[in-house]
């Protein structure tokens, strides 16, 4: 049975299906609208740095074929053929794409979706509606990503502008224009697979069952994405113009004078040994071997030295600081600051109380109390959490004092976490106090919170942390560790003696935490004790 998935959701290949020849099904609709729907092969960087890998209907396949067009069948607007185990090393992303060939936007479209298919049976579909966006012109819809594994994300995300905005997006060049080449033949049957040698066989390619498709009727030439003008050049000065001649040099052992401007008289030359007197409004020269003050010589104020090589203006100038769209769900906009994207139908987004700092669109925002029960373990512990309840449509920003922010993705697994170190995290996530045995400090116990599940915690730090191994003589300060993996053990380390205790002073490193577990398990550490 396939599984229903919501904007922001994220699955292992491996859990959905065993195979890794899919067919890839979009279906897209609108009155009067016609959809150009593509895939675009991204390199590590999420750029697209080969161009033989953004599959549309001028290309429709990759070198090596493991990215095909098939086009329209079983009642699919576009449909694709995906071998996961061909793609080249350098493609660590499969983004799919739908945007508007000619006028209108995305809040017109109806009910559509974007499907896997293994073997002829739908294993995964993600189903959208217009109601999700408003002026966008293209969609960014699923993608095929590369995290150890091959992993497949509902994305959902509008993107302002039409194919060529998306081409540039993604690290494209968009070229002039140029005569239409012709249409590919796409009739006939896909072609032949052969399953990889495994014990047990995954499923074969098969697109899923259908009525048939009537003959389309043939189409007009499909007009040219790059239509971009070529930049010309600057033209060299024209030739055959003689420069003015240079002055006459000084006599021997006398400073060359400027010539006087048109009109005034020329100054007169200082007496042997003595500097030249400034000219009017200017400062006069330092002595021999002196720096002059003000400025360095040779630079006016108040001038500007050339073109930034970003380019002139105030767009230029703002440029680097622009949001930064991925059409992920979390999307770090710098090391300090968080977008976190809310849709309908999605899972509700727990943040500190306080941390939003801007948001876009009709979000809504309460509060999230613990109850009497969590009040009181959050006091006795000192893990309690003030948060408030992020839902609704649009984008929420959060940050939290210049805070280093980083999100941490959990697949099923679990990471211990300081309520102190925690901004926000998905409310899907089970969270809860996890008690530190240890011995050797009054109380004898320190707490912590675990979160286990699927979705994404964000953790903040005191600048940039160090992320280290476990080891059998792992140790850490309580006051700067921030999480480690929810398998360590943990126990607590006292080097508190008698005998120490009984002279004055002490290194001020008495109690700290001591990590064992099996390899694979981690601690992070920031450069700041609390």
């Amino acid at each position: 049975m396939a599984r229903e998935f919501q904007r922001g959701h994220k699955a292992k290949i491996s859990d959905l299906t065993a195979g890794t020849d899919l067919y890839v099904g979009v279906q897209i609709a609108g009155p009067g609208l016609s959809f150009d729907i593509s895939c675009f092969g991204l390199d590590a960087n999420e750029q697209l740095s080969d161009d033989r890998y953004f599959i549309f209907f001028n290309q429709p396949k990759s070198p090596e074929e493991s990215l095909q067009l098939l086009g329209a069948q079983a009642g699919d607007t576009e449909s694709f053929r995906v071998t996961l185990d061909r793609i080249p090393a350098n493609i660590h992303k499969l983004s799919f794409t739908a945007t508007l060939d000619g006028a209108g936007q995305m809040s017109q479209v109806g009910p559509g979706y974007i499907r896997i298919v293994a073997g002829g049976e739908e294993v995964v579909r993600y189903a959208f509606t217009g109601s999700e966006f408003t002026t966008e012109r293209a969609v960014m819809l699923g993608d095929f990503y590369l995290k150890d594994v091959w992993r497949f994300a509902a994305v959902g995300q509008g993107f302002d502008g039409g194919l060529d905005a998306l081409l540039k997006n993604f690290g494209g060049e968009v070229a002039e224009e140029e005569p239409a080449a012709p249409e590919p033949v796409t009739g006939g049957a896909p072609p032949a697979f052969a399953p990889p040698a495994q014990s047990t066989p995954p499923p074969a390619f098969g697109a899923p069952a259908g009525p048939p498709a009537p003959a389309p009727a043939p189409a007009p030439a499909p007009q040219p994405v790059h239509t971009a003008p070529t930049i010309v050049a600057p033209v060299n000065p024209p030739g055959g113009t003689v420069p003015p001649p240079a002055p006459a040099p000084a006599p021997y052992g006398q400073p060359v004078s400027a010539p006087a401007p048109y009109g005034q008289p020329a100054p007169a030359p200082a007496p042997y040994g003595q500097p030249a007197p400034a000219p009017f409004g200017q400062a006069a020269p330092a002595p021999y071997g002196q720096q002059p003050p003000g400025p360095p010589q040779g630079v006016p104020q108040g001038v500007p030295q050339g073109v930034p090589p970003g380019g002139a203006g105030l767009q230029a100038a703002l440029q680097p600081y622009r949001e930064l769209p991925t059409g992920q769900r979390w999307t770090p906009q710098n090391g300090q600051l968080m977008r976190v994207d809310l849709g309908e139908g999605g899972s509700p987004v727990l943040a500190r109380q306080g941390s939003m700092v801007m948001y876009q669109g009709k979000v809504d925002f309460g509060y999230k109390g613990a109850g009497f029960a969590g009040r009181i373990v959050g006091n006795a512990t000192g893990q309690e959490m003030q948060l408030m309840r992020c839902t609704g449509k649009g984008q929420v920003f959060l940050a939290e004092e210049g805070a280093h922010l980083h999100p941490v993705e959990l697949q099923g697994d679990g990471i211990c976490v300081s309520a102190e170190n925690v901004l926000a995290f998905d409310e899907s996530l089970q969270y809860e106090v996890r008690r530190i045995e240890g011995h050797g400090i009054p109380g004898g116990a320190l707490f912590t919170m675990l979160f286990q599940g699927t979705g994404t915690v964000v953790v903040k730090t005191h600048g940039t942390p160090v992320v280290l191994p476990v080891t059998p003589t792992t140790f850490a300060d309580c006051n700067a560790v921030v999480a480690w993996s929810a398998a360590s053990q943990v126990i607590i380390s006292s080097q508190v003696r008698l005998r120490r205790n009984a002279y004055p002073g002490h290194s001020g490193e008495t109690v700290n935490l001591q990590f064992r577990g099996a390899p694979g398990n981690f601690i992070v550490v920031q450069p700041y004790e609390v």
